[in-house]
């Protein structure tokens, strides 16, 4: 294929380390068997978790690194109490959504808890529904506020690099030459290609810069009407030409005091070039039947995904403009060229969509994770976006699986028919079917061996490795069905397939 849907010279990168399971817990008890009991569900739903055995050692992970999305606090611990614990964690900053455990639901203690920053309580023994449930509730708390703070920046012109998702190298470059330019008011040209998020760059300078909180103004210049680019960027008079009813200010005057984005700057026709230019340097626009100038104040960020020396070469570009608008130039990365910024992306567009569509989807589970970071995205972050988007608004599950996503991973929805199916698998990428499961049924029963050469029992450690090896060969890699036949969370089989050293099996296997 030209495209590689699956980055086979890099099949080591999708196996090492872990796949980063969109959502951890972090559960804080004393008593072990509490910690391994909450462990058992969480995980079995998709959730990686993590331990701290005391108070002490939670504000430490969550202070100095680590971290979690959601904490299970035990109230009652040696030492440090969890309330004691809890008021730390707020008073360092720490906004993680904390639940607390008590053995009994006095209301006094639970008003306590509530006051000092917990959003829900357990009167332990819990059951795995309720505490599924508290952690989807918290989850969901976290992203409904995010979301609003994201939206409040978007509208009132206030988002910073801050914003921006992702921490890869390509992408901190983005960040150090934006915050620079945005303490000027200096000309930038934004490139790259179709979809990296050019706009998302260009709100970003204008929120950082002295400018913010002003009027930003987008104009896509490739989707202009070749007969109204002039009255829609300048504004026009009254009875100026048939149609103009009424006096229109134009996108010029509309961004005066803030910034104006002309995107897709490669799009606009010589004629008007030579009037941007003008606009440009001498600061004032001539609005269409206007006997006078108007003099505006604006900021200039453009963006195109062509080659614009190119087009100056072949004339199709003003040269004079080009200098004008190229002075502080920023690339914007290909989202195969970062790719170790993918799950944040999947995590922040699950996040909105969550919100946007009242869905209450935890994640990404970790196949699905590894196939989204192997795929090329020739349409970028707007693609993974639409992706997500799907995915979100069909899926059922907790977390999103490898048929959410069809056209990558060539697995239909198990309430696919087998035609259907068929027809939407991709070419390369192996699927698992009903029919897969009948042609086992004739393979034969291979015993894993429990006594070694000398006859003496092998540790249970080589046993499980057997095990797990030989589902990955029966059920061709499909790690979904290997959790399910063998009776553990997909992120215990991911770490166990690390720990026992079977990724080549896995790799082999699909």
């Amino acid at each position: 294929m030209s495209q590689s849907r699956f980055n086979e010279d890099r099949p080591d990168e999708m196996m090492k380390g872990d796949f980063r399971m969109s959502r951890t817990v972090l559960v804080v008890d004393d008593d072990p068997t509490q910690r391994r009991l909450a462990q058992a569900v969480l995980e079995r739903e998709g959730y990686a978790v993590v331990h701290a055995e005391s108070g002490g050692e939670a504000i430490d992970r969550l202070t100095k690194g680590g971290g979690a999305d959601v904490v299970l606090l035990d109230m009652v611990m040696p030492g440090m109490s969890g309330m004691e614990a809890l008021a730390e964690i707020r008073t360092a900053g720490v906004t993680t959504p904390v639940i607390v455990l008590t053995a009994s639901g006095g209301v006094d203690a639970v008003v306590k808890a509530m006051q000092a920053g917990a959003q829900d309580f357990f009167v332990k023994p819990v059951s795995a529904e309720r505490l599924l449930v508290g952690v989807r509730n918290a989850l969901q708390l976290t992203q409904l506020t995010a979301e609003v703070g994201r939206l409040k920046k978007h509208v009132t012109g206030r988002t910073s690099f801050d914003d921006l998702v992702g921490q890869s190298p390509p992408m901190r470059m983005v960040r150090s030459l934006g915050v620079r330019a945005a303490k000027s008011g200096i000309p930038v040209l934004i490139t790259g290609e179709s979809g990296v998020g050019k706009e998302v760059i260009a709100r970003a300078l204008h929120g950082a810069s002295d400018r913010g909180g002003k009027a930003f103004v987008a104009v896509n210049c490739g989707a202009l009407p070749a007969n109204l680019v002039e009255s829609i960027l300048f504004g026009h008079e009254k009875g100026s030409f048939t149609g103009a009813s009424d006096k229109h200010l134009g996108k010029f005057a509309e961004a005066s005091g803030g910034t104006l984005f002309l995107d897709e700057i490669g799009e606009l026709p010589l004629d008007m070039q030579v009037k941007l230019l003008r606009a440009l340097q001498e600061g004032e626009i001539d609005p269409v039947g206007s006997k006078r100038s108007v003099k505006v104040d604006v900021r200039i960020v453009s963006a195109t995904n062509r080659d614009l020396a190119e087009q100056v070469r072949e004339g199709r570009f003003r040269e004079d403009l080009f200098y004008r608008l190229n002075v502080f130039p920023i690339e914007a990365p290909a989202l195969r060229e970062r790719r170790e910024d993918i799950p944040d992306l999947v995590d922040h567009f699950i996040a909105r969509f969550n919100v946007e569509e009242g869905k209450r989807v935890a994640g990404c589970a970790g196949e699905t994770l590894a196939l989204l970071t192997a795929f090329d995205w020739p349409g970028n972050v707007r693609q993974l976006e639409n992706a997500i988007y799907r995915a979100i608004v069909l899926s059922d599950s907790p977390f999103l699986q490898p048929h959410d996503f069809p056209a990558i991973s060539g697995v239909s929805a198990p309430f696919l028919s087998g035609e259907q199916a068929s027809g939407e698998a991709v070419e390369g990428v192996a699927s698992f079917h009903a029919n897969d499961v009948a042609d086992m049924a004739i393979l034969p029963d291979t015993p894993i061996r429990i006594l070694d050469e000398r006859g003496h029992l092998r540790t249970l450690e080589e046993i499980e490795r057997d095990l797990i090896q030989h589902a990955i060969e029966v059920y061709a890699g499909h790690m979904s069905e290997i959790a399910r036949r063998l009776g553990i969370g997909r992120s215990t089989l991911y770490r166990k397939v690390r720990e026992q050293g079977l990724e080549g099996a896995l790799r082999d296997a699909g």
